[in-house]
């Protein structure tokens, strides 16, 4: 186990909220979760409570009605969680059909969670801090309505007069190649590169939904109601703008803008159970993205400012049963890591709390089972991006977690993407039209999640166009592992502090979808002198072998050579081509 490191000075090290400055969500909900005694077979409903087996759950009745509580099921009927299919692999899934949400709480949260506790028919309680969004920089009223319902696309109507919004693509250096960012410019030019045939579904609080930029492949909510404040939906739309913004040519563009996306609130249901909704409604090889994160025990759970101690939300065991049940159905689950300067290595980890079942094990230690997730940690963006200085590229910011636990990193800081800046309109093009605000600035170890899910997205849609099963859960942890651009030193974070690697899709697709060259002569040619999308760059495409094949980036040399052996009536162009990229070229004549 490793030592817990002190905050360091210097590019990189800039803690929470505007200006390095503390910041809190309002509305984050604290749960009391009780884990029933398998034995006494629970049913909990609007009547009370029974026991299937006959035990006598009397004295948990009285419990409930004389503190005028109630009893609800985690994760939905406790009849269906048992007698519905059983997913593969769900041996290693707690039962979840013993975890309970007690309602009516309030501020007795603690003084209750004893008590119940000690009834027969309960094996345990705790009490979980309210999770809030993962961020630390400045990252926008939502689409959904006060009950949780779309109000459509209406809102996207900008008011007569507005100015358009420019072309902020430009700004997206994640977009561009290794490594700099994923490569997704690269991955658009490919089958299923921009997410086709994925789903995505973003559990956190709240998004606008209606944003300019977010119309495409929108799907709405799936389950829980949005939280009613700016700070929160300007999170959840900067999220959403990094996976699946438009293309266009004004604003920006996601790594995946061709997926679906769709999102889960937490508020009145709590994240394991946003966490569950949204696998059930997804298939194998879709994705769940988890934006958020809580107190830990560093600081004995406390809500604060700074969010030093705050941890992946799997600690927490209704969290982790989830998770567990998503990835046992195949469906890739991508976590933030936290903010918390936390290392996941460290022995405050390995103590059960005495609150927790006595099968938990910590979840970040990898000899224990595994919730199956992808954490992600937040990697420092090249120097000079917009002007700032974070310290070394892809080095770990001092406010990320990092461990052996942690798969993977993502930008951590300069992200520009859809949405205001914290509770503030948009630092890139703010205004009185919340539809229409951008960030230059989405940060934090939730910036850099849906990096990677968008890394992911596009390998998931690659394999699927090519024919492919999609990657388990257990393959995208192994490929995000085995490639991507190296961490780096920074001073006071050396890379053994590990966050990971940061994603590169071409070098994963050569793991994932293996080519052999082939050659042949060319047909006939298309020059691209000015490609669109406007991202792509200039190429030639040749058409080999029965399909279109891409050189990017000719030399004048080679693109005058192709056009004078066209020209001449008996072309006699050799290429050889890996997929459909061009990988050698001889013209002779």
């Amino acid at each position: 186990m490793s030592d817990q490191v002190q905050p360091a000075q210097g590019p990189g090290t800039s803690g929470p909220g505007p200006e390095g400055a503390g910041f809190t969500y309002r509305g984050a909900e604290e749960e009391l979760i009780v884990v029933a005694r398998a034995e006494a077979r629970l049913r909990a409903g609007a009547e009370g409570v029974r026991s299937a087996s006959g035990a006598d759950v009397s004295a948990l009745d009285m419990f409930l009605s004389d503190e005028q509580l109630r009893l609800e099921p985690l994760f939905g009927s406790e009849e269906r969680l048992q007698s519905g299919p059983q997913v593969p692999g769900a041996g290693s899934v707690p039962d979840l059909a013993l975890f309970y949400r007690v309602r009516g709480v309030e501020s007795r949260a603690q003084e209750l969670r004893s008590r119940i506790a000690a009834l027969p028919e309960i094996d345990t309680a705790y009490v979980k801090p309210g999770a809030v969004p993962a961020s630390v920089g400045p990252f926008g009223q939502s689409a959904v309505g006060p009950f949780g319902q779309s109000n459509g696309d209406g809102g996207r109507e900008r008011k007569e007069g507005t100015p358009v919004t420019p072309d902020f693509s430009g700004r997206q250096g994640y977009l561009r190649a290794a490594p700099e960012g994923v490569d997704a410019h690269w991955a658009w030019q490919r089958p299923g590169g921009s997410g086709q045939g994925v789903t995505v579904i973003d559990v956190e609080g709240a998004w606008q939904l209606g944003h300019e930029d977010l119309a495409g492949k929108l799907a709405g909510v799936v389950a829980g109601t949005p939280v009613q404040d700016m700070a929160w939906r300007n999170h959840g739309t900067a999220s959403l703008g990094v996976l699946g913004g438009d293309r266009s040519d004004y604003g920006i563009t996601g790594i995946v803008p061709d997926a679906v996306t769709a999102t889960a609130s937490v508020q009145g249901i709590g994240p394991a159970a946003a966490i569950h909704a949204a696998a059930e409604r997804l298939s194998p090889g879709d994705v769940v993205l988890v934006q958020m994160h809580a107190p830990g025990p560093r600081f004995d759970y406390e809500q604060r400012e700074d969010q030093r101690g705050y941890i992946p939300l799997e600690w927490w065991p209704d969290v982790f049963a989830a998770v567990r049940y998503a990835t046992a159905k195949g469906v890739l689950v991508v976590a933030a890591a936290g903010n918390g300067a936390e290392s996941l290595d460290d022995a405050v980890y390995e103590r059960r709390p005495d609150e927790f079942p006595e099968w938990w094990r910590n979840p970040f230690n990898p000899s224990n089972q595994s919730s199956g997730a992808v954490l992600v940690g937040a990697g420092a963006p090249p120097p000079g991006t917009h002007g700032r200085d974070h310290g070394p590229d892809r080095s770990r910011l001092a406010f990320s977690n990092y461990g052996s636990r942690v798969d993977a990193q993502g930008w951590g800081r300069e992200v520009t993407t859809t949405g205001g800046s914290w509770d503030r309109p948009g630092d890139l093009q703010g205004g009185a039209e919340e539809i229409a605000w951008y960030t230059d600035t989405f940060s934090g170890t939730s910036s850099a999640s849906p990096v990677v899910v968008g890394a992911l997205a596009a390998l998931q849609g690659m394999l699927k166009a090519a024919g492919q099963e999609p990657m388990s859960p257990e393959r995208a942890r192994a490929v995000l592992r085995a490639t991507g651009s190296p961490q780096q030193d920074a001073p006071d974070r050396p890379a053994s502090q590990r966050i990971g690697n940061r994603p590169d899709i071409k070098a994963a697709v050569t793991q994932l979808l293996p080519q052999a060259v082939g050659s042949g002569q060319a047909e006939r040619f298309w020059d691209e002198l000015l490609p669109y999308p406007r991202e792509l760059p200039p190429r030639i495409r040749l058409f080999v072998a029965g399909d279109w094949r891409n050189l990017n980036n000719p030399s004048p040399g080679i693109r005058q050579a192709v056009h004078t052996a066209f020209a001449g009536g008996r072309p006699d162009v050799r290429v050889w081509f890996s997929d459909d990229e061009i990988v050698g070229l001889v013209v002779t004549g």
